[in-house]
């Protein structure tokens, strides 16, 4: 069944049917018949449940000269024609096994983040994401990318046309909270604030570590900012800032 390339058969229509041929006998003696094929041209059928009528002069089987086709059986067939989409779906990571006791999953980057997937339009709206196959991080302690992961298919009718990407996978010490009340610098006001990181990192953070400043903000309003040490920026999250 030749169909458009914008379009995709979305039923399972019969895929053999028998044929009655006429013609030169010697030359029908030589027929291999496991190795004819009968097409039909659907490029210019309309969309959705079509019954298709397989006569002589609709279904092309390649046959000798001196020979023609004179019936099919089935005479008809039900075939869904449905016009194909492609959207850009998000990627999202799967992830198997235990980390270790004190370790917790950060976050998970994938690249890229979104791929596309094609199918027929029914299946493709309804889709809002495509998952990876399962990436163990069993015993991990500490960042790592996974390369060439495979991208699951979302059903049987949709394909993924990008079918890897790199996961980049962070790993590390399970976080805590961390508070701390502190004056602002030059002011009278008091600053307290919640810090959130590793544990063994925030255990070592001083009181004398930190500083609060005050910042004019685009609507031209004070804000509290609170300053960490360069080797706590990328470790350390600010939480719950708050003035008195």
């Amino acid at each position: 069944l030749n169909v458009a390339s914008d379009v995709q058969i979305t039923n399972a229509p019969q895929q053999e049917v028998e044929i009655e041929i006429s013609g030169d006998k010697r030359r029908i003696e030589q027929i291999n018949r496991g190795e004819l094929t009968a097409t039909v041209d659907l490029t210019e059928a309309p969309m959705g449940d079509r019954v298709v009528s397989l006569e002589p002069q609709s279904v092309y089987v390649p046959l000798p000269q001196g020979v023609k086709l004179a019936e099919v059986a089935p005479s008809r067939i039900v075939v869904a024609l449905e016009r194909v989409e492609e959207r850009d779906l998000e990627v999202r990571a799967e992830t198997k096994g235990p980390l270790p006791a004190g370790y917790e999953l950060y976050s998970i980057f994938v690249i890229p983040p979104r791929v596309r997937v094609r199918g027929p339009e029914s299946v493709i709206k309804t889709l809002e994401y495509v998952k990876t196959d399962k990436i163990d991080i069993a015993g991990r302690k500490a960042d790592f990318t996974a390369s060439q992961v495979a991208v699951i298919a979302p059903q049987p009718k949709a394909a993924v046309l990008n079918t890897v990407v790199d996961v980049q996978v962070r790993i590390g010490e399970r976080r805590i909270e961390r508070s701390f009340t502190m004056p602002v610098t030059g002011g009278g006001r008091i600053a307290s604030f919640t810090l959130h990181g590793p544990r063994t990192v925030l255990a070592k953070v001083r009181a004398d570590d930190l500083r609060v400043e005050m910042y004019l903000n685009d609507n031209g309003e004070e804000e509290p900012q609170v300053i960490l040490p360069r080797e706590l920026q990328d470790l350390v999250e600010i939480r719950k800032v708050s003035i008195k």
